[in-house]
This record gives C-alpha cells, sequence and structure tokens, in this order.
C-alpha cells in the first residue's frame, strides 16, 4: 500500500483486498473502529469515519508505484 501525499489518498493494489481503515500500517493510539472499505464494488471509496479515500489500481499502473 502506498499512501500518495499529494493527493492524500491510499493506493491499493487487488492483493491487499479487502482493504480495511485504518490502513494496517496506521498508529493504534489514533484509530477508529475498523472499517472494510468497498473497493470490489467500485475503485473508489471513502472511509466513514475519518474520510481517508482509498483508490483500486492495477499492480502494473503507474500509480501503484514501485514495490522494491
Amino acid at each position: 500500500m502506498k499512501q500518495s501525499e499529494s493527493e492524500a489518498v491510499v493506493l491499493v493494489t487487488r492483493d491487499q483486498l479487502p482493504m480495511h481503515c485504518p490502513p494496517p500500517d496506521s498508529s493504534l493510539w489514533d484509530s477508529h473502529p475498523r472499517v472494510y472499505i468497498p473497493l470490489e464494488d467500485s475503485s473508489e471509496a471513502s472511509c466513514s469515519y475519518c474520510g481517508t479515500r482509498f483508490k483500486l489500481v492495477d499492480d502494473d499502473s503507474p500509480d501503484a508505484g514501485s514495490n522494491t
């Protein structure tokens, strides 16, 4: 998972589904209850608690970035 700082969107690949918020790499001290984000139905969705936006990208998409 990669967070794009300029857009404040969490980019998610299909192998990371099902995605939930707070994301796996978030701090626990400021967390809200876990909510699953329905990216299987549409390519973008927001968390109902904090408004974090999630976007489903293809693994080979330029938006997905490099995992090296």
